[in-house]
Formats: C-alpha cells, sequence, structure tokens
C-alpha cells in the first residue's frame, strides 16, 4: 500500500530542512578539510595517522548510513520515525566535534592518534545516523514527486554554500582564533541548530501497519549484498566500478592538502581560504552549465572528458606554487572532478533498478566512501613516508608532502578509464 504525501511542503519544513542541511554540510566540509591539518599540526606531522583517521571515518560513515538507514526505515514511536534519530544525533554530533581538539592535551603522542582516531569515529557515527542516514531519509518522506526536485534544489546549495563557508572561513578563524575556538563554535552551532530544527521537524505520517517490515532487521539489511542483484546489474557495477577507481585517484592527494599548501608551498590558511573559496565557486560555475550538457549528451564521454581534464589539473597543480597559478590549476582539477561527478552521478541514477534504488544508493557509498577513502589515504602517506621531506614536532618525527601525492593520484584516477571502456551508454527513458 502507498502512502500518500502532501504536494505542498509547508514554509516550516523548508526553514528546517535548510538549517539542518546547512549546518550538516558545513560539520562535513570542515571534517574533509580540517581535521585533518589539525592532526598535522597538533599531534604529530607523520601522514600515517591521517590516513588512519580518513580509513576509519570512512568505514564508520559507510556501517552506520545503512545500518542507521536501515533501523529509521524500520521504527514506529510515537515521536516519529526520524526525528529521533535527527534531534538526538545533531546534538550528539555537535557535543563530539566540541570535545574532539581535546585530544591535543593528551602528552603522549602514541595515546593521542589512538584517542583522535576514536573521537573522529564516534563524532561521524553521530554525524551519519543524524544527516546521512535520517534526515536524507526524511527528505525524501516529506516530498512529493512534484517537489522532490525544489528539495534536491536545497540540498545541492546547501553543499556549495558549506564548501565555501568551510574553505573560506574556516582557514580565517583557525588562523585568527585557533583550533579549540574554532571547533567549540562549530559544535556548539551544530547543537544550537541541531535542538532547534529538530524540536520543529515534523515527521511524514507513519506507514499504515500493513506496510510495517514482516522480516527481521538483519534479513533486511542482508538484501544489500544479495549476489542476484549484482549479476542483474553489470552496467550498474561497472560505473561504481569507475566511481571507486577515481576516488581511490582523489583521495591520495585530499587529505594532504591543505598540509601540502601550507608546508611545502607556503600558503597560510587565510590565504587558502581565499584561493578555496575562488576555486568552489570557480568550479560550480563550471560544472552546472556541464552538468545540464550531460543531461542532452552522451554521459559516458562526458565523464572520460571530465576525468582526462581532472587529471590533467591535478599533475599541473602539482608544478606550480605562485598563488594566481595554484587558484588557475586547482580550478582546472576541480571543476572537472565536480563536473565528473555530477554527470557519474546522474548516469548511476539513470541505472538504478526502480524497485531497489535505496538499497543501490547504499551499496554506492562502499565504493564511492569506503574503499576509495581507505586506499586512496594510505596510497598517499605512503607516498610521503618515501619521498617526502624530513621534519619534526615537538619531538615527533614526519614528513612534508610533496607533489608527487597529485601525479600518482592522477595516474591512478586515469585508471578508471579502462572500467568505463566496458560499459555502453544508453540514454534513459522517461518513465
Amino acid at each position: 500500500m502507498k502512502t500518500t504525501r502532501p504536494n505542498r511542503i509547508s514554509s516550516r519544513t523548508w526553514i528546517v530542512m535548510a538549517a539542518l542541511a546547512l549546518t550538516g554540510q558545513i560539520a562535513w566540509a570542515v571534517e574533509n578539510s580540517w581535521f585533518n591539518t589539525f592532526v598535522f599540526d597538533m599531534i604529530t606531522p607523520d601522514p600515517r595517522p591521517v590516513a588512519w583517521m580518513v580509513a576509519a571515518s570512512a568505514i564508520t560513515a559507510t556501517l552506520t548510513t545503512l545500518l542507521m538507514g536501515t533501523l529509521s526505515d524500520r521504527t514506529r514511536s510515537r515521536w516519529g520515525r526520524r526525528r529521533p534519530f535527527i534531534l538526538i544525533g545533531y546534538i550528539l554530533w555537535g557535543i563530539s566535534t566540541v570535545i574532539f581538539p581535546t585530544v591535543a592535551y593528551i602528552k603522549s603522542s602514541a595515546l593521542a592518534v589512538i584517542m583522535v582516531i576514536i573521537a573522529d569515529s564516534i563524532m561521524t557515527f553521530f554525524g551519519s545516523t543524524a544527516n546521512d542516514a535520517a534526515f536524507n531519509a526524511w527528505t525524501v518522506d516529506v516530498a512529493a514527486p512534484d517537489t522532490r526536485g525544489r528539495v534536491e534544489g536545497v540540498l545541492n546549495l546547501s553543499v556549495f554554500l558549506a564548501q565555501i563557508v568551510a574553505m573560506v572561513a574556516a582557514g580565517m578563524l583557525i588562523d585568527t582564533f585557533g583550533y579549540f575556538i574554532f571547533f567549540y563554535t562549530l559544535g556548539g552551532i551544530v547543537i544550537v541548530v541541531g535542538l532547534i530544527a529538530g524540536s520543529l521537524l515534523q515527521d511524514a505520517p507513519l506507514p499504515p501497519e500493513s506496510d510495517a517490515p514482516k522480516r527481521s532487521f538483519w534479513a533486511e539489511f542482508a538484501e544489500l549484498f544479495s549476489l542476484d542483484t549484482l549479476k542483474n546489474n553489470r552496467a550498474l557495477f561497472i560505473l561504481l566500478l569507475f566511481i571507486m577507481i577515481s576516488s581511490i585517484g582523489m583521495q591520495v592527494s585530499l587529505p594532504y592538502l591543505i598540509v601540502y599548501l601550507e608546508n611545502y608551498v607556503g600558503v597560510s590558511k587565510s590565504e587558502f581560504s581565499i584561493i578555496g573559496g575562488a576555486v568552489m565557486l570557480g568550479s560550480a560555475v563550471f560544472a552546472i552549465p556541464f552538468g545540464l550538457l550531460a543531461d542532452k549528451w552522451n554521459k559516458r564521454r562526458m565523464i572520460a572528458i571530465a576525468t582526462v581534464g581532472s587529471c590533467l589539473g591535478g599533475i599541473l597543480l602539482s608544478l606550480v606554487k605562485t598563488l594566481p597559478m595554484l587558484a588557475m590549476t586547482g580550478l582546472f582539477w576541480q571543476a572537472f572532478a565536480v563536473a565528473g561527478g555530477i554527470a557519474s552521478v546522474a548516469w548511476l541514477k539513470d541505472l538504478l533498478p526502480e524497485q531497489n534504488r535505496g538499497k543501490f544508493l547504499g551499496i554506492r557509498m562502499i565504493f564511492w566512501i569506503a574503499i576509495p577513502m581507505v586506499v586512496g589515504p594510505w596510497i598517499g602517506s605512503t607516498l610521503i613516508q618515501r619521498f617526502g621531506i624530513p621534519t619534526s614536532f615537538n619531538g615527533e618525527a614526519g614528513f612534508i608532502p610533496v607533489p608527487i601525492i597529485f601525479q600518482v593520484g592522477s595516474a591512478i584516477a586515469l585508471l578508471a578509464l579502462i572500467p568505463l571502456f566496458f560499459v555502453r551508454y544508453k540514454k534513459a527513458q522517461p518513465k
């Protein structure tokens, strides 16, 4: 039995959605950009802990989204279906963000490394529960087909605005006030927004009892990995293989990007904020028309062009040191990467089986997040240890990243074109 959804989304729901989306994306953007520099600046210049932290966070995010997303689907409570996960999750997400920088007080660097990985994983668990699993599912619950496009517009705009904030404001705030005040402020904002918006959030009506899950939680979760599903969707999994390899290539250098610019090139955090903001804005201006063109042209060719362009940009970035050239090559690198991501996601959605879309979006995280963020940073860390510039901080030995991480990362991303060769593009028919 299908549940009915209202055609009109109330102003209250739009405000709650925008607040939770923007706050959540800012928190994720900061974690992806600045947690790694915190480890390098405050704990140890050894690149291995960054790789371990990124890997642990990726695995935690993937498992949490799959498990807690399935759990929230099955929840039937007087407080609602998604609301308890969002309200409590955002508050605990903010508290764990506030606590995160206190690991720098630990005197033993070995213990500090262990605790920073645990702290980041705990924060990721709460963030993925509240945002990736419950909030994203809620946005589908409250949107009818004729409003879903506008909802996606709000969610995508929040990602873009969050990247601008993380790039432009974060570096300047850290340079001015330090890491502790910055993380305390960020965590406080997440707590306040989560408390207010989560309290105001109105859950969609629960499905009728006849639609309640009949099987056990684990039986339903196991369906995510059905071999029959894999066999019947060859083109989809080839595309996921492309996404995995290209994402590994990007993750070789991305976790160490700010550390590289600050310690090898000599760019301050505030200067990076200016460059990063310009690159993000320019990438959006370039990627949006590229994405529109992808709807009309062959997505496979568009992805191939974007992949080659992004790899070339990454190599060029590794060869320059002046701020204008860093901005230009960084724009070339990221604009094509964003454009390729738009085209690949669009093609992926064309290939999703109609009755199993949610299932495959969960599986996608394994290929897009978990594996790339385990393998890519490990390759980057290995390269830095082998070719990096030796350094030390508070008696801790480590290495400064060098240009080879961008060059190897680009070479790996180019290998993603191999599986792309084995899948044919067929324009999706409207349903």
